[in-house]
């Protein structure tokens, strides 16, 4: 039975999986499923974010080792989450099986304003000035999903009592923001490596995901529509790319 490690980006917890990990879990043959918390966000919002991505993939190591979850895993990782996945695959191979990074960035493929999407700037800035934190997370919707209509309220209400339940400190979200932005990540995939990426992502330039693609010479698949949360705005795509790079029948 092979192991999922799942990861999440900037400021975000487990909790904004969803049901995405009990899907994965029962399309690759009941593997077991297990995501993590960084430190500084989740259940972890006690915990001082560690100033680097690769201090971030050694406590994600402590952590499983801990819960006594041996190696080797499989990682699928979304946004800063793949960062983590990629120093985390370049420091011990031999601990990871394949990778597969969503809508990621990594300093040495692409320049800043497509890292952060210049257009997503003054909205990230709004989020800090909301004093509400259902506002707040009706903002952030907007920028990472494509979804609409009758969904929106649901998701947006489970987001804002994330928030008030594991609230994230600003420092450990400048201490997650600043190691983001110094990682670099190696010159070739380290492991087997897929790239998903949401062509109608506002957040991130999908030109992030096609320049790894061809720095690491990897395979990508992408969403015709789906924005910065592909497990949100359409989960059982993201499964079927995962299920299909595999090789399951």
């Amino acid at each position: 039975m092979s192991t999922w490690i799942l990861l999440r980006g900037l400021v975000r917890e487990t909790g904004h999986w969803g049901g995405f990990p009990e899907l994965l879990a029962a399309e690759l043959r009941e593997a077991r499923v297990l995501a993590l918390d960084l430190p500084g966000n989740g259940r972890l919002n006690d915990h001082r974010s560690p100033a680097s991505i690769e201090g971030m993939a050694e406590h994600c190591r402590s952590n499983l080792a801990t819960q006594g979850v041996p190696p080797p895993y499989h990682l699928l990782a979304m946004s800063m989450g793949g960062m983590v996945a990629a120093a985390w695959s370049a420091a011990h191979p031999e601990e990871i099986s394949a990778c597969v990074l969503l809508n990621t960035s990594f300093g040495a493929c692409s320049p800043l304003h497509h890292r952060l999407r210049p257009g997503a700037w003054p909205r990230l800035l709004k989020t800090l000035l909301v004093p509400s934190a259902r506002g707040r997370e009706a903002l952030i919707f907007d920028l990472t999903s494509n979804l609409a209509g009758e969904t929106r309220p649901e998701i947006v209400e489970h987001w804002t009592a994330l928030r008030v339940a594991h609230p994230v400190r600003l420092a450990n979200a400048i201490r997650q923001l600043v190691a983001s932005a110094r990682f670099r990540a190696p010159r070739q995939a380290p492991v087997p490596t897929l790239l998903l990426l949401g062509a109608g992502d506002q957040l991130v330039d999908p030109r992030c995901s096609r320049g790894i693609a061809r720095r690491w010479d990897c395979p990508l698949a992408v969403h015709p529509w789906a924005g910065h949360d592909l497990t949100l705005d359409d989960p059982a795509w993201v499964v079927a790319e995962v299920h299909a790079w595999l090789g399951y029948s």
